[in-house]
Formats: C-alpha cells, structure tokens, sequence
C-alpha cells in the first residue's frame, strides 16, 4: 500500500488541512525571525540571558518579532528590547 497518495476528497478535511498548513508556515516564520534576532544580539556582542532567549524564541508576533529585530540593531542592553 503506498502511503502519502491519498487525497482527501471532505471540504472539511481540505480547509482544516489547509488552515494546519497556514499556521505551521506561520510559526515557521516566527522562529525564523527570532532567531534573527538572537544572530543580530550575537553579532553585536550583546549577552541574551536563558530566559531573554526563551522569551524571544517563545514569541510567535511578526510584529513585535519585527519590533525586536530593528531594536537589536540599536541597543546598548538586551533590557533595552522589551521596553516599550
């Protein structure tokens, strides 16, 4: 029996499946943009605490991801990142 060759023929299966894709892609581009933002504190010198790290990885907001990002390229102190 091959696997992986089914298509599901359900509307319901096709937009909950579609709806799963869309978010893994989501988080996909959140993890990608916090670790941006770890290589730009990195590259900067700049020392991430354990729970600074946890915080960004555990972050899944493109803005506030994006927020961060154009931040690091500018601070002086990670502490400066999650001020508002």
């Amino acid at each position: 029996m091959a696997s992986g060759t089914y298509e599901y023929q359900s509307d319901f299966v096709r937009k909950h499946r579609a709806a799963g894709r869309a978010e893994g892609k989501a988080e996909g581009r959140a993890e990608g943009k916090a670790e941006d933002v770890l290589m730009v504190l990195e590259a900067r010198h700049r020392t991430v605490t354990e729970e600074q790290r946890q915080r960004i990885l555990s972050c899944m907001d493109l803005s506030v991801l994006d927020r961060w990002l154009r931040k690091a390229v500018v601070l002086t102190s990670v502490d400066e990142l999650f001020a508002d």
